[in-house]
């Protein structure tokens, strides 16, 4: 005998319909979308984060100075972010004007797969190619995270967000450490593997995370519905609407006040997050710490991460999202202040343990959070903006860890700066309205 099923259905006045239902089917439905998560933190993890720098500084640009290929390594990792400020909120209006936000992500995907597998065939010195193929990576990565973002609301009832936000970043972490792990025993014990050297490894490891990618993708393409608009509209029209709603976006996020302060805190703690995680690597280098030392601490966040994530899941649910995110904030405080002190690797692999505690809930709280601050139908357009402030954010951060670092002469000073922005997040999320937000969301009108 099968159960009734129950469901959310919401109007937005704009020919939009939402119907999530609550029964088993939508439970599957969330785990398809969160395996996402599973299936393109590979891409975080074994190449931005593990393999990409170290092989092109050591293969494809083996022929540059180490401060040039450091510098247009830089220089692509700015160029994907500002590209995606710039287009962040526009195909984000686009995927809601169209009805295709999983189309928009299943195509961001597919560019983000075809660039990674294309870094196998790349040989010695090729860097030029190797850095057109990271930027298209890059951009599939951060371009599909804006649907994917988008799509919690399609999956999920709004009483589930902070579970099913939670359950995606923990089966990030879980993924793209188990593949990453697995490429790192290949590196140390190639022949074992099956391999000539470590080289033939990394660039084995680049079709791997492709091959990835597409299977556990695999789910959300097949499983996840979308919500879509009953007013079909031709591409032309969509575009033209979809730049003239842009201006009101930023007239909407105004008129809401909780959800504008919600992204002004944003913008300043997640820059602390973010500047952490990246700037973690080149602080234990400054300490004189090993290089496989930083991978095994790399390997003890993403492990942390995952329990750590569903555990914000559940703290998120009972005592809702913005104590479990100020919380998080908390933790992140003194973990800077005992960055101060540290001195062996030892405490350098309790840092990665306290930021595997904290990292994943963070995150997965401050998207499920957000979600429930907008309102229905037009998802993906302010989610863009969303992953539009989130990558504004990672300018300051660095910068201020750099000039402390020139000032300090001290490397273990150099995170003191990052205080100052977890203080203002901080201060500015203790006061929004959650409530209310969610009240003025619920009720908002588009002006006609």
């Amino acid at each position: 005998m099968t159960r009734p099923t129950s469901a959310v259905v919401v109007s937005d006045g704009r020919g939009l319909r939402q119907r999530v239902p609550d029964d088993r089917a939508s439970r599957r439905r969330t785990l398809a979308w969160a395996f996402y998560d599973w299936a393109n933190s590979a891409f975080a993890t074994v190449v931005i984060a593990g393999f990409f720098p170290v092989f092109f500084s050591q293969f494809w640009a083996r022929d540059l100075p180490a401060a040039q290929s450091t510098q247009w390594l830089g220089y692509t990792s700015s160029a994907a972010s500002l590209i995606l400020v710039l287009c962040a909120p526009i195909l984000g209006a686009l995927g809601d004007q169209l009805g295709a936000k999983k189309r928009f992500l299943l195509g961001f995907s597919l560019l983000g797969v075809l660039a990674t597998a294309a870094l196998y065939w790349l040989g010695a010195g090729q860097w030029q190619a190797a850095l057109l193929l990271y930027l298209a990576g890059l951009l599939g990565f951060f371009g599909g995270n804006i649907f994917n973002d988008a799509l919690i609301t399609d999956v999920a009832p709004p009483e589930r967000y902070e579970r099913a936000s939670s359950l995606a970043y923990a089966l990030g972490y879980l993924g793209g450490g188990l593949l990453f792990a697995a490429c790192v025993l290949a590196v140390l014990m190639p022949e074992r593997f099956g391999f000539a050297d470590e080289g033939e490894v990394v660039r084995a490891a680049f079709l791997a995370v492709a091959l990835w990618w597409t299977l556990f993708a695999l789910p959300l393409a097949l499983l996840v519905p979308e919500t879509r608009r009953t007013l079909r509209r031709p591409l032309g029209e969509a575009i033209s609407r979809a730049f003239q709603e842009l201006a009101g976006t930023f007239r909407q996020v105004r008129a809401l006040p909780n959800t504008f302060l919600f992204l002004l805190a944003y913008w300043f703690y997640i820059d602390g997050v973010d500047t952490i995680m990246f700037m973690a690597v080149k602080f234990g280098l400054d300490l004189g710490f090993e290089s496989s030392s930083l991978m095994v601490a790399l390997l003890i966040t993403q492990f942390v991460g995952f329990p750590a994530a569903l555990l914000f899941g559940r703290l998120g649910t009972r005592f809702g999202p913005k104590p479990a995110i100020l919380g998080a904030i908390g933790v992140y405080v003194l973990v800077v202040l005992a960055a101060t002190q540290m001195t062996r690797v030892e405490h350098f692999y309790a840092l990665a343990a306290s930021i595997g505690l904290v990292q994943g809930g963070i995150q997965a709280l401050s998207r499920s959070l957000f979600a429930s601050l907008i309102p229905v139908g037009q998802t993906a357009e302010l989610f863009g903006f969303y992953n539009m402030v989130g990558k504004f954010a990672a300018v300051l951060g660095p910068f201020l860890v750099g000039s402390a670092a020139a000032l300090a002469g001290d490397p273990r000073l150099s995170l003191l700066p990052i205080l100052l922005l977890f203080a203002i997040g901080g201060a500015l999320l203790w006061r929004v309205d959650v409530g209310g937000g969610k009240e003025a969301a619920m009720g908002w009108q588009p002006r006609r």
